[in-house]
């Protein structure tokens, strides 16, 4: 059987560099209607037009794949080895791509219950209603699972799939947001998230900000990061205005460091 692992790492490369190096808008990363398949990757995604052990760049006409949510890697990273999650992939979203991490969950939170031989099967979703009945579960799953369920037709090796492995009826993709926005399916999920694109370039700025200065972020850099954002929007979010604003900032031009500069500087604009 093939393992897509490697394959999935390389389309993932990819993508994230043609996105950066190329000087698009951040906001491609979930919009991107391209990715960069081989043949036996793209056989395992279920296309059919790629010939060749070449990675190339692919137009995708499917929308469900647009952008990181449609990456098999991610899917890969946010599932367990023998199902998905959507409780890891809610989370990962948030954390990842809101900047908005959920807590960690208390200790004394039993395993979600397997299908039992001999009992009729229940979908993943059932069980994980019953998982969360408690309603001091329910503050954070209630966030973090309607945006896993809209990944749910993504296996956990990234193939597309219809039917529920256990029960053989129709996965159920739908969910509200916290917001009140209904979705049902990955392209709903993403044109969501990107209704407001200030808080995903927020999050990926803060996480740039964090890598650049070698340290976290706290509450004193907010103002500089949501005034690179603002910049950043005049010019469609592109990743150069994004950098700039960082490595133009106080905080950086005064940060800290012994004997070596970390993270950004303005040669790797190069």
């Amino acid at each position: 059987m093939l393992d897509p692992r490697a394959l999935l790492k390389e389309e993932f490369t990819l993508f994230i560099d043609s996105v950066l190096r190329g000087d698009r808008s951040v906001l491609e990363r979930l919009t991107a209607d391209h990715t960069f398949l081989n043949e036996r990757l793209a056989m395992h995604y279920g296309i059919e037009s790629v010939k060749g052990a070449r990675f190339r760049e692919v137009k995708l006409d499917d929308e469900s794949r647009y952008g990181l949510l449609g990456k098999g890697a991610i899917q890969m990273l946010t599932s367990y080895p023998n199902r998905t999650s959507p409780v890891l992939r809610g989370a990962w979203i948030l954390e990842h791509l809101l900047g908005a991490p959920p807590p960690k969950p208390p200790p004394d939170v039993p395993d979600l219950t397997d299908n039992k031989r001999g009992e009729p099967p229940r979908t993943l979703r059932a069980r994980l209603e019953q998982h969360r009945a408690n309603p001091t579960c329910f503050a954070c799953h209630g966030v973090m699972d309607p945006l896993g369920f809209a990944l749910e037709n993504f296996s956990a090796v990234g193939q597309f799939r219809s039917l529920d492995p256990d029960t053989r009826t129709a996965i159920d993709a739908s969910g509200v947001l916290p917001d009140g926005t209904p979705v049902a399916g990955a392209a709903d999920l993403r044109h969501a998230l990107t209704a407001k694109p200030d808080q995903f370039v927020t999050a990926f700025t803060e996480n740039l900000w964090t890598f650049s200065l070698g340290r976290t972020t706290d509450y004193r850099d907010m103002p500089s990061v949501r005034a690179i954002v603002r910049r950043a929007a005049k010019d469609d979010y592109r990743f150069e205005s994004i950098v700039l604003g960082i490595v133009s900032s106080d905080a950086f031009r005064r940060r800290e460091t012994d004997g070596a500069t970390n993270g950004l500087t303005q040669a790797s604009l190069e």
